[in-house]
């Protein structure tokens, strides 16, 4: 079964992957964040993108999120790992942390969020009561277990806009709703890879506390040296999760 890994911030390359070639890929939805990196970790055949480019370059409302999951699908993957940077809102959220979450809140606007949009014979819903892959978070669980490895076992993805962080009062709102992450690139991400029948779950990274949260601003040096340290630790969990598929 083929994996791909989405490098979110922080993860623009993957240490340790056996590059084989990368594959410029062209789809009915413009074209992906970069070119399809295909190689071997852990043993075995992986897909790897950098969800904003591999020079860091595309803002998180300028993904084209339907071209990056649609060249995914062409290319014959079926499991999507998508790792992502995210503010911590809740006290067990705390800097440094995995979280592996089960549920999300969706706050983005203005976004292409579905392939079933334009010259359809049938409108079509998909089911997203739970939009996170149950195998496939458990074992990225199992993995870091395994590893070792500081992590949560649940909890709501608020995503936002971006690219400006949030306000202390947007973070307030997002707690009273349920979330315990905050992130940007979650959603409409999630939602395409069901509608293309991915599955898909999200290895968040806890990068610094959300605005507010400890009544200081946010500091990107800050999270720009927590992001480091835990994507260390993703990488450690990687070489757990993937020979578990």
């Amino acid at each position: 079964m083929s994996v791909a890994i989405i490098g979110g911030t922080g993860l623009t390359s993957l240490p340790g992957l056996e590059i084989t070639r990368r594959e410029v890929v062209h789809t009915p939805y413009g074209t992906p964040s970069g070119p399809i990196t295909h190689g071997r970790y852990s043993g075995k055949e992986v897909m790897f993108l950098a969800r904003h480019g591999y020079g860091h370059t595309i803002p998180p409302h300028r993904i084209n999120y339907r071209a990056n999951v649609w060249a995914l699908k062409h290319l014959g993957v079926k499991r999507v790992i998508a790792v992502a940077a995210v503010g911590g809102i809740t006290e067990r959220m705390a800097p440094g942390v995995i979280a592996f979450p089960d549920q999300i809140i969706d706050y983005t606007w203005g976004r292409a969020c579905t392939f079933f949009d334009v010259n359809l014979t049938q409108v079509t819903h998909i089911d997203f009561t739970y939009p996170y892959d149950a195998e496939l978070r458990s074992i990225l669980i199992e993995a870091a277990r395994q590893a070792g490895i500081d992590h949560v076992d649940g909890g709501t993805y608020g995503a936002t806009q971006g690219p400006r962080l949030e306000t202390a009062a947007e973070i307030r709102r997002m707690r009273q709703d349920g979330c315990e992450v905050v992130g940007m690139t979650g959603m409409p991400e999630a939602a395409l890879a069901r509608e293309l029948g991915l599955c898909y779950a999200t290895c968040a990274v806890v990068s610094n506390w959300a605005a507010g949260v400890r009544g200081e601003t946010v500091s990107m040096n800050e999270i720009e040296a927590t992001l480091k340290e835990g994507m260390k630790k993703v990488q450690q969990l990687l070489t757990y999760a993937v020979p578990l598929l």
